[in-house]
């Protein structure tokens, strides 16, 4: 499809909003289909509202209504369900909220495109906790990271081959509801892709602690706010700006028969690493920000490196990230201060 019509669920939150604007811009008719639970979520809107006055907001919840939607679904050919529980911590102090967003919401989601007449294509974000812990894969320590002592791992990262295995109650619900999307596409004969996310960055986004770290530490320095850092800080993640994900979304779409029934790991791949430490160094050299995190013992759940694997991508769609790290951080960096004033108002409410 050229263009047309995308319901964006959860499109209030970070990903929603930039996932709002990227298809905007390209023309498409949005709906941002939001429960407006996330703090944060009606000031993105309204940002997003002012630039973009011709998006439709629906205020909805996929758990608790159902016929809207239903409705919402039927009149889209093209469906981004973002909306869930995204916390490894939440999930743990409250496993039935975490079962009912993530796993409950998404089957409503499949339901609903089901039993329409239309059917559109789902593109549905899952995570890479989806691979647990990666106990077998060992890593060795440097000055500032952990890494890989596999050599195919630390070159390419981790791969859809790699063996499920679902680490704490939100590694459930995401990993259940991945395996649900992909089976309709099976049974069914829907058009589903998943999308095994790593960690994605950038503009739009208010980060906290639990979720979204690089915008977390980015705001904790910038208002002063008190930084803890979880194990030795030497935890590596790929890091994907916003905007590089947004346009796999449109390119999925584009051709998600090349997709279907299909889950892929997404995320700034082997080139677009760094540690929590390097961070910390990156935010004081860059912009001069003084950190001073107290230390902690590591959280459950909490993976010494994880790196995608995105060469599947770049095989079967051509995608791959052309946003390096030191841009996006900067990016996101001048998007806080520009918008200073409301980070503020969020994190002091």
């Amino acid at each position: 499809m050229q263009s047309g019509k995308v319901l964006v669920i959860g499109g209030a939150g970070f990903i929603g909003v930039n996932t709002a604007r990227h298809f905007l811009k390209q023309n498409w008719e949005v709906t941002v289909f939001d429960n407006f639970s996330r703090k944060g979520t009606d000031i993105t809107a309204d940002l997003l509202k002012k630039d973009f006055p011709n998006v439709r907001v629906v205020r909805g919840d996929v758990c608790r209504d159902l016929q809207l939607l239903s409705d919402e679904v039927g009149s889209h050919n093209a469906v981004i369900h973002l909306a869930a529980q995204v916390a490894v911590t939440t999930s743990i102090a409250d496993p039935r909220n975490d079962i009912e967003q993530n796993i409950l919401g998404t089957f409503n989601v499949l339901e609903a495109i089901r039993l329409s007449a239309n059917k559109p294509a789902l593109i549905y974000t899952s995570t890479n906790k989806v691979y647990g812990s990666l106990e077998e894969l060992t890593v060795r320590e440097s000055l500032m990271r952990y890494e890989f002592n596999d050599d195919e791992a630390r070159t390419f990262g981790i791969s859809e081959k790699q063996q499920l295995d679902f680490h704490s109650p939100y590694g459930c619900s995401k990993g259940a509801a991945d395996q649900y999307v992909i089976d309709y596409a099976r049974i069914y004969g829907l058009k589903t892709i998943v999308f095994r996310q790593s960690c994605i960055y950038g503009e739009n986004q208010f980060g906290v602690e639990d979720q979204g770290w690089l915008a977390w530490f980015a705001i904790a320095t910038m208002l002063n706010k008190p930084l803890t850092l979880y194990g030795t800080g030497k935890q590596v993640r790929d890091a994907l700006f916003v905007e590089d994900l947004t346009r796999l979304y449109e390119m999925a779409l584009q051709h998600p028969e090349l997709m279907t029934g299909r889950a892929y790991n997404v995320g700034g791949g082997p080139q677009n690493t760094l540690s929590l430490l390097e961070l910390l160094y990156h935010l004081q050299k860059h912009f001069g920000y003084v950190t001073n995190p107290k230390h902690a013992a590591i959280r459950a759940g909490d993976q010494p490196v994880f790196v995608a694997d995105i060469r599947a991508l770049e095989r079967d769609l051509g995608w791959k990230p052309l946003v390096d790290l030191t841009e996006g951080i900067s990016r996101m960096h001048t998007w806080l201060l520009t918008h200073k004033e409301a980070v503020t108002r969020v994190f002091n409410s």
